[in-house]
């Protein structure tokens, strides 16, 4: 498996584990600001699905956060 892929599963994962921490049926524009910031996070040394989810989780409470007003990837940090 290529490293793009590697970092692409890892990621993907640790998306859909925030939607079954929340128990959320995956939606587009959830998993376009999911995803985005599971990308900052990997540059910023999350390197691990857990470290990625558990940030996710911690920084997006429930699908209504990841809706307007939602917080930037730049303010995970």
């Amino acid at each position: 498996m290529a490293k793009h892929d590697t970092r692409f599963r890892l990621m993907s994962e640790a998306v859909q584990a925030w939607y079954r921490f929340y128990a959320e049926s995956p939606e587009n524009h959830a998993s376009q600001v999911l995803c985005n910031a599971a990308i900052d996070l990997y540059h910023d040394g999350y390197l691990t699905v857990d470290a990625i989810a558990a940030s996710l989780i911690g920084t997006y409470v429930g699908i209504c956060s990841t809706k307007v007003n939602a917080p930037t990837s730049a303010s995970i940090h």
